[in-house]
């Protein structure tokens, strides 16, 4: 005998998953939206495993994190004169649809990356997508640079070394770093750092999430497999040019000059179970051919993959990525 109540089949039809990007996003026919793997946020405060202490800033459409390591409230407390610190501003991954600086496994590495350098760290909250399509993050990434560099917070302008300025991000978030690398308003972020040369000391890309029309290394030459590969990024960016669109494609016809990066170096890290690392490894090849060996340094991680670092962070991969970024920061 039918049902004389038809809700359920109308609720069943309303709850419909119509697009799903691996457990990142899901998203129904009602226009609901699941983010899957993010956990609950964790606030801000003090952190007893390294002595951190960090701050949320709100600053209109976007917010930042600011992390601020024992070292400094030693400083400030002794009669010794005060060094100041590398400042990295970190931008967190997600395909540009999911995650936050509050998320827990990206506040505990900002707490372990502060503490290890010292440094003083700003992890931007910026706005994603579908609800604030690209170019939103970027836009307020860049913003949250030009904060930064206008040490616009007392612990910034107190603690803060506007010399060395790093950008940093892993996926979503390095992809990020390089476009604020790239900027074409290198020249305003110059005026507002107090260095004469270029206004970032470098950039960490952390397993970059970058693509394009044509493979490189031993990425598939099938083109499903590449249009498969750009999915969310056609969905966060629907103004996009295509595959090669410079913001995706850094090395595409066309797209900026890697010797116009304003950053004196640059780290890049790949690892060996991430279909990206050709990307990742391509892009590091590409920096040094325009800017010399020098200026690049490539991190291969074997046995591991995207972003493992973030879920395993006492494994040894985990504490040797950190040891050479930490490395990195200090050396200049």
């Amino acid at each position: 005998m039918a049902s004389s109540n038809p809700a359920p089949a109308a609720v069943e039809e309303k709850d419909e998953v119509v697009r799903e990007f691996g457990p990142l996003l899901r998203v129904y026919k009602s226009g609901r939206l699941e983010r899957p793997l993010v956990p609950p946020p964790v606030g801000p405060g003090l952190d007893p495993a390294t002595g951190v202490q960090s701050k949320d800033v709100a600053l209109g459409d976007y917010s930042v994190r600011l992390y601020l390591p024992p070292s400094a409230t030693a400083a400030a407390n002794s009669n010794n004169n005060k060094k100041k610190l590398p400042v990295i501003v970190y931008v967190h991954g997600g395909g540009f649809v999911a995650e936050s600086a509050a998320s827990p496994h990206y506040h505990r590495f900002l707490n372990s990356l502060s503490a290890a350098c010292p440094a003083l760290g700003v992890s931007v909250e910026y706005r994603l997508a579908p609800e604030h399509p690209l170019p939103a993050a970027y836009d307020d990434c860049l913003a949250a640079l030009r904060w930064t560099l206008a040490a616009s917070d007392p612990w910034l302008a107190a603690n803060g070394d506007l010399d060395r300025v790093y950008v940093a991000g892993d996926s979503a978030g390095a992809n990020i770093c390089h476009h604020l690398a790239i900027h074409p308003d290198g020249d305003l972020l110059a005026a507002q750092s107090q260095s004469q040369g270029r206004p970032l000391k470098g950039a960490v890309l952390i397993h970059p999430w970058f693509w394009g029309s044509e493979a490189v290394g031993e990425e598939s030459p099938d083109p499903a497999h590449r249009a498969m590969g750009a999915g969310l990024w056609f969905f966060s960016c629907p103004e996009t040019s295509g595959l090669d669109d410079p913001r995706m494609n850094p090395m595409a016809p066309g797209a900026p000059n890697l010797d116009t990066l304003a950053c004196d170096r640059v780290l890049v890290c790949a690892a060996e179970g991430d279909f990206l690392r050709w990307r990742g490894r391509a892009y590091a090849e590409a920096v040094a051919k325009a800017r010399g060996s020098g200026g690049v340094e490539l991190l291969e991680t074997q046995g591991e993959g995207h972003v493992f670092y973030l879920f395993k962070p006492d494994c040894d991969k985990a504490k040797e990525m950190l040891h050479k970024m930490v490395a990195f920061v200090n050396a200049a």
